[in-house]
């Protein structure tokens, strides 16, 4: 038996923030110890479950991106007053700051030892680890656990006051719905109580933000039994989203784009070609057409390398920027699908740019303005991550660390602070990504840029350069909004529904006291409608009271109260959603007050 100290937590440049400021060590801000800090609480959970429960069984426990969990094999399910007395037990164990000691054992050492401690699932997980691998252990008091790490030093690191099990729910073992459903135990940890309760008021806020009970609200989308993963828009979501798109294709016009489409259904042969057949079939759905096979994209890559492959380009022409709004379809899970946030079709607002080994820099650059520019426009700020190479790569590692590095300078240039995220590049070339940062702090990943030596390899992708001889073009693939649902599954939920006055589904509510004033309420929607403003006029015989809180219900911008008065004085009485009733004005104002607000998209 092998026996190290442990330090207060591994540190191993895993992940590491790269930014023009110090970094605090042991704090959440680094990434490494917030894993530590919570991977650490989940063998707490565990621990406090066998003190608690001796005969259940261990499966296992990592940090997640909110807290940690665990899951356990027990017959008795638990109940919100078992995790009571579980987060209670964890406490104890948190004050009772039992040191965390690592160990290693020879492969059969340690399937005895599990097997002393009756774990048949670490058994399991021991057997399943190749010959070479290092099996190490972490005791804490009573407590052992096998796990590769890493942990902090001692228990009274994790906060007793700052911690909380939050739900319980089933999983099947390692993911196959043919093997066992275990216990899954969720719970977080913070550095501070006062973090604790500020995630846990972010939890309740987000529950009444989530979009999928929005879109059902206030009629804009839903998902049904009869097409797990394939969303429906009806009219009023169709509005959030081709206002969506007509801002995409404004702002990619400017930008220097040309908008293409490719087809939803091709060859099985492209698949092979373009390396996605290898890296990618699991997630891809296929058909026989004519007895060929083919394949419905789940990326729009392919079609857009044959659209450039279609003629021969000068270097004068050079970077040519083709975006697409194409739709694709994955198959995913039935357990990781999630409203509009996970799907099995969708709309990726994708582009590929081509340029010359010169031009890289400015196309990076010019990729980031754009995004920064477009999420600024929603109030959004993100957070950046470079992504290297993986494990399971096309191409050479010189063209890898040749594109790590353009992507590095220009983010080291703009002065933009970044994490490297080791081994997440793409198959075929490393990325940026932008993570958007939401209004109760929630962190959504969406546009994506990434840096490829290998199609244009792979479809013998040509330019003509000034020395009159054809070379290889560099290419970027990148999104925006990324999955244009999902952008609007985090918009809905970002703005609690209550879109900018230039998404709303209905901008304006046109709301008579009475039938007297029918005709003037007609003329007032008429003249919006005129203008280009979306407008709903509600008829109902309610009283107005009524009237405004279906309209606030529905998260309409502006009400237009119109009365004896207004009607006879040619005026509308104003109401905002946000501020209630702020007087009357002339009809001519308040166009000019909605028609500076939509234009500008404030």
């Amino acid at each position: 038996m092998i026996i190290s100290d442990v330090p207060l937590f591994n540190e191993c440049p895993v992940a590491v923030w790269r930014s023009f400021m110090s970094d605090n060590l042991y704090t959440f801000e680094n990434e490494e110890y917030k894993n530590a800090y919570r991977h650490t609480a989940s063998h707490m959970l565990a621990q406090a479950v066998k003190r608690l429960f001796p005969s259940v069984k261990l499966a296992i426990g990592p940090a997640i991106a909110d807290g940690f969990y665990y899951d356990f094999d027990t017959d008795e399910p638990f109940t919100p007053e078992t995790l009571e007395l579980i987060e209670s037990e964890m406490r104890k164990i948190s004050k009772e700051k039992l040191p965390l000691e690592r160990f290693e054992l020879p492969r059969g050492e340690a399937i005895e030892y599990m097997t002393k401690q009756g774990e048949p699932y670490k058994i399991e997980l021991i057997r399943d680890l190749p010959e070479d691998s290092v099996i190490s252990f972490y005791k804490q008091g009573d407590f052992t656990d096998m796990c590769a790490g890493p942990h902090v030093d001692t228990t009274g690191r994790i906060k007793a006051n700052a911690l909380k099990l939050t739900s319980c729910t089933g999983a099947y073992w390692r993911g196959d719905a043919n093997k066992k459903m275990l216990q899954r135990i969720y719970g977080t940890c913070f550095m501070s109580k006062d973090e604790l309760d500020a995630h846990l008021k972010r939890i309740e806020e987000a529950k009444l933000r989530d979009h999928r009970k929005l879109g059902r609200e206030l009629d804009l989308f839903a998902l049904y039994d009869e097409g797990p993963g394939f969303p429906f828009f009806f009219p009023k979501g169709m509005v959030v989203r081709n206002e969506l798109v007509d801002f995409w294709r404004k702002e990619h016009m400017r930008a220097g784009y040309s908008e293409i489409s490719t087809p939803l259904i091709l060859s099985e042969e492209l698949w092979h070609r373009s390396g996605h057949w290898d890296h990618y079939k699991n997630n891809m759905y296929f058909t026989t057409i004519d007895e060929g096979d083919y394949a419905i994209k789940p990326m729009n890559c392919p079609g857009g390398m044959l659209a450039y492959k279609r003629r021969m380009w000068s270097y004068r022409e050079l970077p040519v920027r083709m975006a697409e709004l194409g739709t694709v379809h994955r198959h995913e899970l039935s357990g990781a699908l999630h409203g509009l946030m996970r799907v099995r079709c969708f709309t990726q607002d994708d582009a590929h740019l081509y340029m010359t080994p010169e031009q890289i820099p400015a196309e990076i650059a010019g990729v980031i303005d754009l995004v920064d520019k477009i999420y600024r426009v929603f109030g959004f700020e993100y957070r950046v991550e470079l992504s290297t190479r993986p494990d399971d790569f096309m191409g050479e590692p010189g063209t890898w660390d040749m594109a790590e590095k353009a992507l590095e300078s220009v983010l080291i240039d703009k002065k933009i602070a970044y994490r490297v995220n080791p081994g997440d590049g793409a198959f075929y070339g490393p990325k940026i990504d932008f993570h958007l940062v939401d209004c109760i702090g929630r962190t959504w990943q969406c546009a994506t840029l990434q840096l490829d030596f290998q199609m244009p390899e792979r479809f013998e992708l040509e330019y003509v350069a000034a020395d009159g001889e054809k070379h290889r073009p560099v290419m970027i693939h990148r999104t925006v909004f990324g999955s244009l649902e999902r952008f609007i599954g985090i918009l809905t939920e970002h703005y609690a529904g209550a879109y900018p006055l230039w998404l709303a589904p209905v901008q304006v509510a046109v709301l008579p006291i009475t039938d007297r004033t029918r005709d003037y309420a007609l003329s007032v929607a008429d003249r919006l409608i005129d203008a280009g403003f979306r407008v709903e006029t509600d008829f109902r015989s309610e009283k107005i009271g009524y009237k405004i809180r279906e309209a606030q219900l529905q998260k309409v911008p502006y009400m237009l109260v119109l009365g004896d008065k207004e009607a006879e004085q040619s005026l509308v009485t104003v109401r905002k959603r946000a501020e209630g009733d702020i007087g009357e004005m002339t009809f001519e104002d308040f166009i000019t007050t909605i028609s500076e607000e939509n234009k500008d998209r404030k």
